[in-house]
């Protein structure tokens, strides 16, 4: 029989569209704002009697909270307003000190029955929910530096295994490295060695007062390599680590020749941010000096867990945290914290190479962290902020060298199992190849957010409203089946969306209104092709019939380009670009469904089987 689906398809309609129900829901539950709290060493515990302390605190402070709960070691005090929240993160923040974390943040608000079910809310992005936001520079001098380091080490152990006798290999203030003999015969070999094995160097020799030297400085091409390698490694290890802590849809991207962007929604608190991103630090591994070695070759470290302990090791180094495969927290035999350590293939062999002659002799693992301080100074009358950057090295282990190592060991040593972890994921997430110095750092608050939210809202209403007045004019009974369909096309969107944890962005919601319009284009195609056939005279049965079934192709032609439209969007494009991407391509599959399988669903029932003298189009 014309225009009659079988029950199995109407059920399947029905499943469908209950499942969009349902996964859709948990965005009507908004975010709560909140105060998250951790603990910034495992000694220091988030519980139950220091939650009711902080409420205690709030409420003598005119403060009122929603609530609070601790989970995974970690607290949650929620409010009602974001004004309440920025004044108790002040309040709390005061009454904890140092020894906690306290960061802003929004909290969901899903009821467990369908978190149980895996139904969650879309993620916003930074422009909707709010955020931070920092431009990073990468400090490409220091890059340079590092490289020269490993040159001198590369240097020296050249010279020995080649018996080529020499004083001293050192940094110049210029930059360069210089080379010391004390034979001038030596000096030549040395250069025609390094000549031929360093084709990189610019070689030159100087005397000065009776000594020779071959001053060592890189060429242009060179430099600018080492630059690009350090900000494209410090951009894949950046992205690594914000990924491994799980925060939503984040935007790590370079920006010039030295800069780096990255954006975090949901992070309110741009302290709590630098705790995750900020960890600029590395690692290297140097053998403790022997009792005999001179102050030229070594120097003396304080260790970062013992204030007070010293140990004297030696200048040159191993290896550094780039040579880091894997690294994974776990316990020792004793029960305490330690990181196992896999080290690539060169990285494996140099380790072995040192080891080999070392055995009984201890090794130190310097912790070394890029720092900076800000002075403000006054300039001409106006206060003006300086970085003054710095590096501060401290040893985490120094342990017996008891066989040779390889590509796999452990460090031990270790303050806690807390800074086991956080040592492990800096060393998995990958070591940055340069310091890198917050230039800007600003807060999108969650106010600015709700502000586009609204807007965004309104104009997806604004649109919705036109398109279902005119459909409702136009073509009557069937533009208010239309309009259910498109309805229920939005909530299948919204619901497809939260499924696939895509991030809603501005530029997304322009993306909605865009597949609203696009949505009743179908309908328009159907319901004037039921006109045509209407009009040469065809019964109302077989009119409705041929206007869906003739439709198809046009509508199918017409979809699926723009789908390929968007689908290069999405490949090709970044940040915003993508957001409206996937929507607008999401948007699409949702409303082919509606309009040709969910409109026809309604029609059927309206006038399947009925004997039609009209129709009200």
């Amino acid at each position: 029989m014309l225009n009659r689906y079988p029950l199995w398809k109407n059920l399947l309609i029905l499943l469908l569209l209950a499942l969009g129900l349902l996964y859709a829901a948990p965005n009507l539950y908004p975010d709560d704002y909140a105060i998250q709290l951790s603990g910034t060493r495992e000694a220091y515990h988030v519980d139950e009697p220091l939650l009711e302390r902080i409420t205690t605190v709030l409420e003598r402070e005119g403060i009122s909270s929603k609530g609070t709960e601790v989970e995974n070691g970690s607290g949650l005090v929620r409010f009602a307003d974001g004004a309440s929240q920025l004044r108790a993160k002040a309040v709390i923040a005061g009454l904890l000190g140092d020894q906690y974390v306290v960061a802003m943040n929004l909290a969901p608000t899903t009821p467990d029955w369908l978190s149980a079910l895996g139904a969650g809310p879309m993620k916003l992005g930074l422009d909707l929910r709010g955020g931070v936001h920092f431009l990073l520079e990468v400090d490409t001098v220091q890059a340079v530096a590092q490289r020269l380091d490993v040159y001198v080490s590369e240097i020296k152990t050249k010279l020995r295994q080649e018996k080529l006798r020499y004083r001293l290999v050192d940094h110049r203030s210029d930059g360069s490295l210089e080379v010391k003999f004390a034979d001038e015969a030596m000096r030549d070999e040395a250069r025609s060695l390094l000549r031929k094995d360093y084709p990189e160097f610019l070689l030159s020799d100087e005397t000065v007062d009776g000594a020779f030297f071959v001053v060592i400085n890189l060429t242009e091409q060179t430099v600018r390599d080492i630059e690009d390698y350090a900000v494209k490694q410090n951009l894949t290890t950046l992205r690594n680590r914000v990924n491994e802590l799980g925060v939503a849809e984040p935007l790590v991207q370079r920006q010039g020749r030295n800069r780096i962007v990255v954006q975090l929604p949901g992070v309110q608190d741009a302290a709590a941010a630098k705790r995750i991103i900020g960890k600029t630090a590395n690692l290297e591994f140097r053998l403790e000096a022997s009792p005999q070695a001179t102050g030229v070759t070594t120097e003396t470290y304080e260790f970062r867990s013992q204030p007070g302990r010293e140990a004297t090791i030696e200048r040159d180094i191993i290896i550094t945290g780039s040579s880091v495969a894997n690294a994974q927290a776990a316990f020792d035999e004793n029960g305490q914290p330690q990181v196992s350590i896999t080290l690539d293939a060169k990285g494996g062999q140099m380790m072995g190479r040192v080891t080999r002659n070392a055995i009984q002799r201890r090794m130190a693992v310097l912790f070394v962290e890029y720092k900076s301080r800000t002075l403000t100074e006054t300039v001409d009358g106006v206060a003006q902020e300086r970085r003054i950057p710095y590096v501060e090295k401290k040893i985490i282990s120094l342990a017996t060298i008891q066989s040779v190592l390889g590509s796999q060991f452990r460090i031990t040593g270790l303050d806690s199992a807390t800074e086991s972890s956080e040592l492990a994921l800096l060393l998995r997430a990958g070591a940055l190849a340069a310091p890198i110095y917050f230039v800007e750092e600003r807060s999108i608050g969650p106010s600015l957010g709700a502000e586009n939210i609204a807007l965004g809202v309104m104009s997806v209403k604004i649109g919705l409203a036109l398109v279902l007045v005119f459909m409702v004019l136009y073509y009557r009974v069937f533009g208010i089946l239309a309009n259910i369909a498109l309805s229920l096309n939005l909530v299948l969107l919204v619901a497809v969306m939260s499924l696939m944890s895509a991030t809603l962005t501005l530029p997304g919601i322009a993306g909605i209104v865009l597949t609203v319009g696009m949505a009743v284009d179908a309908n328009v195609l159907i319901f004037s092709r039921i006109r045509e056939e209407l009009n040469n005279g065809v019964p109302g049965q077989s009119a409705i019939n041929a206007g869906f079934s003739r439709a198809f192709t046009t509508i199918l032609d017409a979809n699926v380009t723009t789908l390929i439209a968007a689908l290069i969007l999405f490949a090709m494009g970044t940040g915003p670009v993508k957001g409206f991407a996937v929507t607008l391509s999401v948007g699409i599959v949702t409303s082919m469904f509606t309009a040709i399988v969910v409109t026809r669903a309604l029609v059927n029932l309206t006038y399947g089987g009925r004997k039609l003298n009209r129709l009200a189009l």
